[in-house]
């Protein structure tokens, strides 16, 4: 374990480095600069503001530059709000979208479990088809069209929750349940197909016959194995989740890392965007490797090892 964990470290700076490299190229071979949406700015103050941040250098000082900022984690200031650093922006937002991504993630996972059990003790069944119903519409429509659905519905029509900012638990409901609604039915859909095929297995069967109670042989036995293909697309629900808390929060005008990202996307504010990437691909990049963690822990057959393999 403790080889492979090395071995998946240096995998994860590796991954980081290639998506902190392709986002860095590809901001850079944009035509034109940031500041060339500033009305009545002269040219000698565009060449001032490019030397200032370092645009006028080559290419490759750039991209040394930019380095450097990701191992020192000093992403400099903001272009657009040029009295406030990247970090500063970071450590206002980012626990804000970390608040409303762990709440969605909790939500999506206990209600879709449960969902998912559910629909699979009642195979067949009334509960079984609403619940798969629901799942589907809960993967089709998209998040942002659910929000303004939600807010149309609880806070203009029937004024009951709050529609927008972020200062209360009530202000939490309509983003959360926007948010967590499409992994909900993807993980309810997941959780019902395993606890299916799980039942059916001669353990269960064992269990049953030694007169344990229905609640005991799913929570004790069936569960635990049928949570497998949950935690396997749990990571890539996760990123899912927390790159999504962008658009929801501008939605919702929650004062969150996607305010600043979506500004910075339409003002090309280059540290920003660069900052905000790498350090939410290294967050993203390490729940890929707890969800790894985990998967072995679920089932101890798994055996980690130093090439990486099960």
């Amino acid at each position: 374990m403790a080889r492979y964990i090395v071995k998946r470290f240096f995998i994860m700076i590796i991954t980081v480095l290639v998506i902190a490299t392709l986002t860095f190229f590809l901001m850079h071979s944009i035509p034109g600069s940031p500041f060339n949406q500033e009305r009545g700015t002269s040219e000698a103050v565009q060449a001032n503001l490019e030397a200032f941040y370092g645009l006028d250098e080559p290419l490759y000082v750039q991209y040394g530059m930019y380095l450097k900022s990701i191992v020192t984690f000093d992403f400099g200031p903001s272009i657009k709000n040029p009295n406030q650093t990247v970090n500063d922006l970071l450590s206002r937002g980012f626990p804000i979208s970390f608040e409303l991504g762990i709440i969605t993630i909790l939500v999506a996972l206990i209600s879709g479990v449960t969902l998912g059990i559910i629909a699979a003790l009642r195979h067949n069944g009334v509960i079984d088809y609403l619940a798969m119903t629901f799942a589907v519409l809960g993967i089709s429509v998209p998040n942002f069209v659910l929000a303004t659905l939600v807010i149309q519905q609880f806070a203009v029509n029937w004024s009951i929750l709050p529609a927008a900012t972020w200062s209360s638990s009530a202000h939490m409901v309509l983003p959360t349940l926007a948010l967590a609604t499409g992994p909900m039915a993807i993980i309810a859909r997941l959780t019902r197909s395993s606890m299916l095929e799980v039942l059916t297995q001669d353990y269960i069967k064992m269990a049953r016959a030694k007169g344990l109670t229905p609640m005991k042989i799913i929570l004790k036995h069936a569960l635990k194995n049928a949570m497998m293909p949950v935690v396997t697309i749990l990571g890539t629900l996760v990123a899912a989740i927390l790159t999504g808390t962008f658009v929801i929060e501008k939605i919702f005008a929650i004062p969150g890392m996607g305010k600043y990202f979506v500004e910075s996307i339409n003002g090309r504010d280059y540290p920003v965007i660069m900052g905000t990437t790498v350090f939410y691909s290294s967050i993203l990049v390490f729940m890929l490797f707890l969800v790894d963690v985990a998967y072995s822990l679920l089932d101890p057959r798994i055996k980690l090892n130093a090439k990486g393999g099960e």
